[in-house]
């Protein structure tokens, strides 16, 4: 999928991490340890990878912190420009005394 509209690493983590090992929420959940609903809402985009979530990721042999970050940071930006026509500011322009 193109940058523009990048899918939420949750999708990625469940596609590429979880199913190949044959992982299932609760599981997965228990080998980062943290609570399954927690788990559940990054997996459904429902919330953002944190830091620490990233960096449980990397201790579990799932890529690297800064790997888990970038997706999300991509996929932020991503939502904010479909709607940057509404952010509405006026470009600063320095006083010359």
């Amino acid at each position: 999928m193109a940058m523009q509209n990048p899918l939420h690493p949750g999708r990625s983590i469940r596609e590429n991490c979880l199913a190949p090992v044959g992982l299932n929420v609760t599981k997965a959940a228990k080998v980062l340890g943290v609570a399954r609903h927690t788990l559940s809402r990054v997996l459904n985009g429902r919330a953002s990878i944190s830091a620490e979530m990233a960096i449980r990721l990397e201790k579990a042999g799932w890529s690297n912190a800064e790997f888990w970050l970038q997706r999300q940071t991509a996929y932020n930006l991503a939502r904010a420009r479909r709607r940057e026509d509404q952010i509405k500011v006026k470009r600063y322009q320095p006083q010359v005394i």
